[in-house]
C-alpha cells in the first residue's frame, strides 16, 4: 500500500524524489541553525529517498559547502548509501565530527 502524506512531508518526498538539485536546496534549506524535531525527521526522510544521480551530486555539495547542521545530514545519507570514502574526507578536513562520521 502506498500511503500519501500532507503537508510540508509531503512536499519534502515530492522534491526528494524529483532529485534535481534545486529540489535538494529546497530540502537543505529547512535545516536551519535551530530546527524542530519535526523538521529534521521529516528531513531525514525525505533524503533517504532521493535516488538521483543529480540529486546524490548536491547532497555531496552540502558535505563539503553546507552549515554544519546540512554536512551532518549529507554525512548521514551518504554513510547509509556506503560512500564511506566522501564521509572519511569530510572527517579528515574538520567538516564533521567523529560521530557524524560513524552515524548511520
Amino acid at each position: 500500500m502506498k500511503y500519501k502524506f500532507t503537508g510540508k512531508l509531503q512536499e519534502l518526498i515530492d522534491k526528494a524524489r524529483k532529485g534535481s538539485p534545486e529540489d535538494i536546496d529546497f530540502i537543505m534549506s529547512h535545516l536551519t541553525d535551530d530546527p524542530s524535531f519535526a523538521t529534521t525527521r521529516f528531513v531525514d526522510f525525505a533524503l533517504s529517498l532521493v535516488d538521483t544521480p543529480d540529486g546524490f551530486g548536491q547532497i555531496k555539495h552540502y558535505l563539503f559547502n553546507g552549515s554544519q547542521i546540512q554536512r551532518n545530514y549529507a554525512s548521514l545519507y551518504l554513510n547509509r548509501a556506503g560512500e564511506w570514502e566522501l564521509v572519511k574526507e569530510a572527517f579528515s578536513r574538520g567538516l564533521i565530527d567523529e560521530i557524524q562520521a560513524f552515524a548511520r
